[in-house]
Order: structure tokens, then C-alpha cells, then sequence
């Protein structure tokens, strides 16, 4: 692992931020070319950087050897040691200009053709594929972590980071959005790869209606509006190991799921369902 960054990267502009801090553009000093630069605090001890930051981060550089053409390259890992016994690690990426969110929003009306639809969701199965291969979930899949550079390439982003954030951020509030989580999370439920497929088809829905599917309040509100969609589970389908009673929620029955999606084909219901219920 790299130590410093301050010399090689000049940020440039600042272009996206939450719990996990800001992300800059940047510039190789040397190369001239244009990274994205995402950092996390994470407090170490005696030992050095936590194993489980390490693992990560060894977990990446692994993934970027492979060089996946829909996931986003992990372009180099630094450390800077700061104060209060706390290391900065910076993630250094390649650039994209977009998100799909902004992607969808540019495309002039009526929205996307069914086949540039169908190229979309094919690359981002592509590159989820991929991750999964490699024993990597997701966990947090929606258009603005999904990039679409300006020839059409999907490459998925913020893969992996979840796991070095969350374990040393106790005190930081994660905010991040309700409206593309499985049943399953929102219950609390144990979970593994499902959950990133329950997204892309919440994604697939979003790329025909140009706005989220499933636009919830609160993790209750959430499922209210999940279940009016694909009905209440039975009871013997509902989680065991959750504390929130299947009783919470009127019985609804499944509606036809081109009463929400109207603008898609019969073969696009077909996969939005899979990904959906099965």
C-alpha cells in the first residue's frame, strides 16, 4: 500500500460526498490523467491498520488485475497517517464523467430504446457476474454507483467499500437510500448475492419509467410499497429470523407488474420478475 497521496493526485473539483467524506476529481500529476479520489478515516491501534481494512484492500487490488471492462479500476491504495490514531486510506479510481442516474435523466424523451435498455442491463449483469464470482457483493446498487462512460460502457463503482466503511464508522451515521433494498435487509434478515439482484431489477424497472420504483419513507413504508407490488409473502415464506411480524402489513395479493412499469415488453416483465420474487 502506497503511502501519501498529496504529491501525485491535484484534486480538481469536488464531485460527490456523504457519511464515507468527499470525493474528488483528480489529476495524475504525472500522467495527466483524471482519477476520482474516495478516502476513509480509519482509526488503528498498535498494530497497524485494521486486518479487515487490509483484507479489503488486498481484495480490490486483487479484482483489478483482472481489469473487468464494467467494473471501475481500482487505479492504486494510499495511506496517510493523521492524528488522534487514525490513517487516512485513499482509493484511487479511474474517472467517469456519469452516473446512470444523470444518464437517464439526460436521454431526451420519451427515454431509453428497448435495446439500449437490454445493452445496459446486460453489461451491468456482466459486471455483477463478475463480482459474484470473485465473492463480492454489491450491497448497495443503484444508478449512482452504476458510471456510463461517454461510449455507452457500464462499470459498476463503490464495490467492497461498504465493509471498510461500516466497520470502523460506528459513530457516523450511513445514510443510504431505501428505495433499491431487498425485503430481506429491510427486515433485517440475513442476506447474501440475492440482494444485489432484487437491485438491478429495481434499476431495470427505473431505466423504462425514469424514476425509482419503489420510493419509500422509512424501512416499513418501503416494504408497504414492495408488497403492493409483488403481494405479502406467505407465512411460511416469511423470515424467521426477524423480529417484525408478518401481521404488520394488510394482506395484499400480486398485481400485474405492467401496472407500474407500463412502458415494458413482455420478455422485460418476464426478467423484471425473476429478479424481483424469485
Amino acid at each position: 500500500m502506497a503511502h501519501g497521496t498529496s504529491i501525485q493526485y491535484d484534486p480538481v473539483a469536488e464531485i460527490g460526498g456523504g457519511a464515507y467524506g468527499t470525493v474528488y476529481k483528480a489529476r495524475d500529476i504525472e500522467s495527466g490523467q483524471f482519477v476520482a479520489l474516495k478516502s476513509v478515516h480509519v482509526r488503528t491501534d498498535q498494530n497497524g491498520l485494521p486486518v479487515s481494512t487490509v483484507r479489503e484492500v488486498a481484495l480490490l487490488k486483487r479484482l483489478e488485475q483482472f481489469d473487468h471492462p464494467n467494473v471501475v479500476r481500482l487505479m492504486d491504495v494510499c495511506a496517510t497517517k493523521g492524528a488522534n490514531q487514525e490513517t487516512k486510506v485513499t482509493l484511487v479510481f479511474e474517472h467517469v464523467d456519469q452516473d446512470l442516474k444523470t444518464y437517464l435523466e439526460k436521454a431526451p424523451a420519451p427515454g431509453l430504446s428497448p435495446d439500449r435498455i437490454k445493452d445496459l442491463m446486460k453489461q451491468l449483469l456482466c459486471g455483477l457476474a463478475f463480482l459474484h464470482s470473485n465473492r463480492v457483493m454489491h450491497r448497495d446498487l443503484k444508478p449512482e454507483n452504476i458510471l456510463v462512460t461517454s461510449q455507452g460502457q457500464v462499470k459498476l463503482a463503490d464495490f467492497g467499500l461498504a465493509r471498510i466503511y461500516s466497520c470502523h464508522m460506528a459513530l457516523t451515521p450511513v445514510v443510504v437510500t431505501l428505495w433499491y433494498r431487498p425485503p430481506e435487509v429491510l427486515l433485517q434478515s440475513s442476506y447474501a448475492t440475492p440482494v444485489d439482484i432484487w437491485s438491478t431489477g429495481c434499476i431495470f424497472a427505473e431505466m423504462f419509467r425514469r424514476k425509482p420504483l419503489f420510493c419509500g419513507e422509512s424501512e416499513m413504508d418501503q416494504l408497504g410499497k414492495i408488497f403492493e407490488v409483488i403481494g405479502l409473502p406467505p407465512e411460511e415464506e416469511w423470515p424467521t429470523d426477524v423480529t417484525l411480524s408478518r401481521k404488520n402489513f394488510p394482506t395484499l395479493t400480486a398485481r400485474p407488474i405492467t401496472d407500474f412499469v407500463p412502458e415494458i415488453n413482455e420478455h422485460g416483465a418476464q426478467l423484471l420478475l425473476v429478479r424481483l420474487v424469485n
